[in-house]
């Protein structure tokens, strides 16, 4: 069973109603299954569409034009200079966007080679390299 392609100008027809009637039914149920599944069907709360009719993104999030700082304005940070984080200039290296080590960061550097020797395995998830990555990332 496949969805109908539409055709183009005066022969387009709705094709997302192909897909909706596919699942009034359960096609190639056993005995019994299609009533099973139209009771909990019919149970089930669908979900009801909000009218939004009348907002707008600034009744939603406010202006977001009040939050930004324009470029001849003064500083937030008068005693940061530009360069506070980078390897050159004024201000702090790249020494200061590493956080202090904490004994939570301690613990995990005992388990860190343990989970990248894993996360570096073939068929390792995503998340486990992630949660590696992450970690690695706050030592």
């Amino acid at each position: 069973m496949s969805t109908p392609v539409s055709g183009p100008g005066q022969f387009s027809q709705r094709t997302d109603k192909a897909v909706s009637d596919a699942s009034r039914s359960l096609p190639n149920a056993q005995y019994g299954e299609n009533k099973d599944y139209q009771d909990q069907k019919a149970g089930a709360t669908m979900a009801q569409s909000q009218d939004v009719t009348g907002m707008n993104f600034n009744d939603l999030f406010g202006n977001p034009a009040s939050r930004v700082t324009g470029l001849g304005e003064g500083t937030s940070q008068p005693g940061t200079p530009v360069t506070a984080g980078a390897a050159a200039g004024a201000g702090p290296g790249t020494e200061a966007l590493t956080g202090p080590q904490s004994p939570d960061n301690q613990n995990m550097a005992a388990y860190l080679v343990a989970l990248e020797f894993m996360a570096n395995q073939p068929g390792s998830s995503d998340s486990a390299r992630n949660l590696v990555r992450q970690m690695k990332s706050q030592m």
